[in-house]
């Protein structure tokens, strides 16, 4: 389809004259494309002399779209001097070409400019290009194999983001790689690119007879007012991560190499990341770019009512500015969570944020709208003069062309239509960054004000910005606070997490911007205060709330691992990342789902039964991701696992896959050399040595506390010999180990082993082999006479090893929690039978005949009872229960998750449960199963509940 066929809208001629003869000069006889001359050159004395002045070329060229490939076609060859007016006739050409398919509605808004871009992207890196290579000509150049001396230009603002205007300067920053050079030559390749610099940037600027190409600003890079025009990479570098700005931040959302050595551009980009992308949500940022806002209102005096003539379509009320200001923000705030938010444009950056749930869907859509058509206006009052402004003029007679550029014969309805778009693009905006009107503060006990008043002596409140922040908040905090079930408690609670953060301004944006999290964590605090304080140390988790998917249903373990490792990848990949950066990042992913698992069993989203396999699929997860990362450390100096590699395996309630808030990790590492001696690597070791070695550094990595908390406790007693034995066993050694010395404690800790882990060429397979062996054993050692005996000796030891945490005890002590597991355990390896978690092995035993199925299900629904109190416990506190100290709101959390309706009520059916069960496994212990003992343990229990 030609030119004039898609022409969707005509401008009509302010001055039909002008109009006319510009039309008589180009000769063109279509009626279409002359009533879009017509209204262009009428409204627009500018494009009236690039008709007249390109008339022989205009027909010609309207059949070709490529405009800026064909119009700088071969300008490589060119000299500095004869680039200069090359660059200013192919300007006027593409300039004319994008205003026609513009006005003419040829081209959609990107389209225009996206070619104004691509014009100021060919220009900069043919006038960089053409210079550098003169000061080499010259020998002024030191020698180096960078491409283009390793001058890059970077594109920011508008360019940077393929959104150029049409009269629009371009904004760049010029750096050079000094690693390309050698040290005697630094100064010498610093002057002589400073130079080019210049040299590039007046070819593009200067205004000559045969006009300018792109008013250019450098003024954007690092301390600019002290730096010269080009600027080494490794002092950009240096300058950002000590002194960098949010404004710089948000500045370099858009940036991009645009010319030069676009390698090293893309390099020191990808090193910038950590600066400009925040791992954490970065709600903060909100204030600094209200604050500038406000600075430019200031400065150019826009602020009062919103009036069409003079109004800055640009850094006015409801203009291009504040959407732009709008997206960069809330792209800042969330796209260190996630690189799909960053995106340079404002259209593709909303389209992005709504479809991640960051801005409304309708809303981006509107203000996507608005932006076109306010920067379509934009375009229009450049066009008329080729001036650099934003304004709208103030003679109504100017409004009248610019109404008629827009293809509006109504003035007045086209202007009152603006002011309206103008109006509601600064409500849309303005209720972001303003700060919200304030509740006036409840009234307080004198105890609770005493407390509050404490509050500026914390960490948290010590800085200006942190108490001007909270003071914003503080009055819809303590209302809620004071309106929550138990309020003196919540507010205590509340004192104590405010005064374990370290620092506040982000957590207190964070609820600012997000009043939900104030109920969130008004409720942690009147409930869990073992809850409060895993937040306090981990504020950064309130992240996970805004992510989108919080709420969502469970991913499940190899989900998690899959979303675990690419995180740990890219971690791994990235210019600041590394070894220790990912045992960080592990630590944070592991921190927020077990936040995530928390809140859900708070608020009753799960249950207990579904919170335990949840911490069970978040550590599954990251020893699975975390094990390879480990060996592929190691093995950098030692070289690769010997052999076919190594597994680790979960036991205890891992095995079980049933964890509570506050439960470690029992592993065990099996390893199989395949009669491989040694490792191949820089610093070879001993495969005995090297699988130690590769285990210890797996633990430390998995318990040592980092900067980002600790991810586990981990407990390695469960391997043969127990603390006397070697850290990773040899597969060979743990068959032998197994089927001849092991003691009955140990063969009942194998019912709950569980391969979560692997790193080597053939781990696969040695897992394989690993379970194959542990069905093995419990098939050969479950028949022996010792197990009983050994089972009794064994309750024996742990009830006078290990005193009950007092009257609220779940786990420990006859018929509780670890009794009826050590049963449960005690069935499936009698029955040899692979079921790992305590209810499938208990079913387990009435089918070997090995208990009566009424009492295996008595043990069942009493192991249900004390796990809904064993893992809501934890989750209330990290210490042992005491009613008193929980107050009302964990009370009723705990008879909630329980089913009684009173404390005493618990007491009492705790103490029952315990009772009975006790002599359910004394009777299946003593008497050997079967029907005898199920007949004793049964009156026993009548008699009991009697």
């Amino acid at each position: 389809m030609d030119f004039a066929a898609r022409i969707t809208r005509l401008p009509i001629p302010a001055d039909p004259a002008r109009g006319q003869s510009a039309l008589q000069a180009t000769g063109i006889a279509d009626p279409r494309l002359g009533d879009l001359i017509r209204g262009t050159a009428g409204c627009s004395p500018y494009l009236a002399g690039l008709i007249e002045r390109e008339a022989g070329w205009l027909p010609d060229a309207l059949a070709h779209e490529d405009v800026v490939a064909r119009e700088t076609a071969g300008f490589e060859t060119l000299t500095p001097d004869q680039l200069g007016p090359a660059l200013r006739r192919a300007k006027r050409r593409v300039a004319l070409w994008a205003a026609l398919a513009d006005l003419g509605g040829v081209w959609r808004l990107e389209q225009v400019t996206g070619a104004l871009t691509e014009l100021a992207d060919r220009a900069t890196d043919l006038a960089l290009r053409a210079h550098v290579a003169a000061e080499a000509a010259r020998g002024k150049l030191p020698p180096t194999a960078a491409d283009a001396g390793g001058i890059v230009a970077l594109a920011m603002g508008k360019m940077g983001a393929g959104e150029l205007n049409y009269s629009s300067d371009i904004d760049l920053i010029v750096l050079y790689d000094d690693s390309a050079y050698d040290r005697d030559d630094q100064h010498e390749a610093r002057a002589s690119l400073i130079r080019a610099t210049r040299k590039a940037a007046a070819t593009i600027s200067d205004n000559t007879d045969q006009g300018y190409v792109f008013r250019t600003d450098l003024r954007l890079r690092p301390d600019a007012s002290v730096t010269p025009v080009c600027v080494p990479i490794s002092g950009a570098l240096a300058y950002y991560e000590a002194e960098g700005r949010t404004w710089e931040r948000s500045a370099y959302i858009k940036a991009r190499p645009c010319g030069g050595d676009l390698a090293a551009g893309a390099r020191f980009l990808r090193e910038l990341d950590p600066f400009v992308w925040r791992r954490h949500l970065d709600f903060a940022t909100i204030q600094d770019a209200h604050d500038m806002r406000l600075r430019i209102r200031d400065h150019k005096g826009l602020h009062g009512r919103i009036e069409v003539p003079g109004h800055n379509m640009k850094l006015g009320q409801g203009g291009i500015r504040e959407i732009e200001f709008f997206t960069q923000t809330r792209q800042l705030i969330a796209g260190g969570r996630d690189p799909d938010l960053r995106v340079r444009g404002t259209v593709e950056g909303l389209a992005r944020l709504a479809e991640k749930g960051w801005v409304p869907s309708e809303v981006a859509a509107e203000l996507t709208d608005h932006y076109r058509e306010h920067r379509e206006i934009e375009h229009r009052i450049q066009m008329v003069n080729d001036a650099q402004t934003h304004s709208l003029p103030v003679a109504p007679e100017s409004i009248d062309t610019i109404a008629r550029m827009m293809g509006a014969p109504d003035t007045a309805a086209w202007s009152a239509r603006l002011a309206a778009r103008l109006q509601r693009v600064e409500a849309l905006t303005g209720d972001f960054f303003a700060p919200g009107e304030q509740r006036e503060r409840p009234q307080l006990s004198s105890e609770a004000q005493a407390l509050v008043d404490g509050w500026r002596s914390y960490p948290a409140l010590r800085s200006a910005r942190g108490r001007e922040v909270f003071a914003r908040i503080e009055p819809e905090l303590l209302t809620r606070l004071t309106a929550a079930a138990h309020s003196d408690e919540a507010l205590a609670r509340f004192d104590a997490f405010l005064s374990r953060l370290p620092a506040g301004v982000q957590l207190f944006s964070l609820f600012e911007a997000n009043p939900q999290l104030i109920d969130l964590i008004v409720d942690i605090c009147a409930t869990a205060p073992g809850l409060a304080a895993y937040l306090a140390r981990h504020p950064e988790v309130l992240d996970a709330v805004l992510g989108g998917s919080f709420f969502s249903e469970w991913p499940g373990a190899e989900d998690l691992r899959r979303q675990l490792e690419a995180m740990l990848a890219h971690v791994l990949a990235a210019p600041d990342g590394g070894y220790e950066r990912a045992l960080d990042a592990a630590r944070r992913w592991a921190h927020e789902w077990q936040f995530r698992t928390g809140v859900h069993h708070l608020r009753a989203l799960i249950g207990a039964e579904e919170a335990g396999a949840q911490y069970a699929d978040i550590a599954d997860a990251a020893v699975a991701a975390l094990f390879p990362v480990v060996a592929a450390d190691f093995a950098r100096r030692h070289g690769p696992p010997p052999g076919r590699g190594a597994v680790v395996l979960g036991m205890g309630s891992l095995g079980a896959r049933q964890l509570n808030a506050g439960s470690d990790l029992d592993l065990i590492v099996i390893y199989d050399a395949a009669g491989q001696d040694a490792s191949e690597g820089p610093k070879p070791l001993a495969t005995r040595a090297y699988y130690a070695r590769l285990t210890q550094a797996t633990i430390t990595a998995i318990s040592a506390p980092t900067s980002a908390g600790r991810l586990y406790e981990v407990d390695m007693r469960l391997r043969p010999s127990g603390r006397q034995g070697p850290v990773a066993t040899s597969v060979q050694s743990f068959r032998d180990y197994q089927l001849t010395e092991a003691w009955t404690w140990e063969h009942l800790a194998l019912t709950r082993a569980r391969v979560i882990g692997t790193c080597g060429a053939d781990a696969q397979s040695l897992a394989q082999e690993v379970e194959a062996l542990r069905v093995e054993v419990l098939a050969a050692r479950g028949g022996d006479a010792r197990v009983l005996p050994d089972l009794a000796e064994m309750r024996a030891r742990i009830f006078a090893a290990k005193a009950s945490d007092g009257a609220w005890e779940a786990k420990t002590g006859r018929g509780r929690l670890q009794d009826i597991e050590l049963l449960a355990q005690s069935f499936a390896l009698r029955a040899a039978v692979p079921a790992r978690a305590t209810p499938a092995q208990l079913r387990a035993g009435p089918r070997a005949g090995l208990i009566a199925r009424d009492l295996a299900e008595t043990l069942a629904a009493a192991r249900r009872f004390l796990w809904n109190l064993q893992c809501a416990g934890r989750l209330l506190t990290e210490r042992p229960l005491d009613m008193q100290n929980l107050g009302k709101g964990g009370q009723a959390f705990l008879l909630r998750e329980t089913g009684c309706e009173t404390l005493d009520q618990l007491a009492a059916r705790l103490a029952e449960t315990a009772e009975i069960t006790g002599t359910i496994i004394d009777a299946a212990i003593a008497e050997g199963g079967g029907e005898a003992g199920a007949e004793a343990a049964q009156a026993a229990a009548q008699a009991r509940a009697e």
